[in-house]
């Protein structure tokens, strides 16, 4: 069952952040620029909880952030096929282009409510 709500979770916030993303939506600035990055990162979570349905949401969280932070500081190192990668549409979506700090306390804040989310509202497993 908790496998089930998190894939469910997960292809529900996929393709709001692509809209907040590609389509024109009219946000506010402060908005575009972060929600899909907020998004970006509670998919991250959810994924991971996902393939790791038996762990506590502050490990799943924990392994979030850390993927989410490493990838960010990725940007500040070019390696060739990477930095071409990140130029096609997948890899602006996955990896992002441009470092920033304020992207990792966005993906802090949304990991962390995420988290708390998953803890407050999907079932855990019971070991029988």
């Amino acid at each position: 069952m908790r496998r089930s709500i998190t894939t469910l979770t997960l292809l529900l916030t996929i393709p709001i952040g692509l809209a907040v993303r590609l389509l024109p939506l009219g946000l506010p600035w402060f908005l575009y620029k972060y929600l899909g990055s907020t998004l970006w990162a509670g998919a991250l979570y959810w994924f991971l909880a996902t393939l790791l349905p038996t762990l506590c949401p502050i490990v799943v969280a924990t392994i979030a952030l850390t993927i989410a932070t490493l990838l960010e500081l990725s940007r500040l190192v070019s390696i060739a096929p990477i930095d071409t990668f990140r130029l096609t549409f997948a890899g602006k979506i996955l990896l992002g282009r441009y470092f920033s700090l304020k992207n990792i306390l966005a993906y802090l804040l949304a990991i962390t409510l995420t988290a708390a989310l998953d803890h407050l509202v999907v079932p855990r497993q019971t070991k029988s």
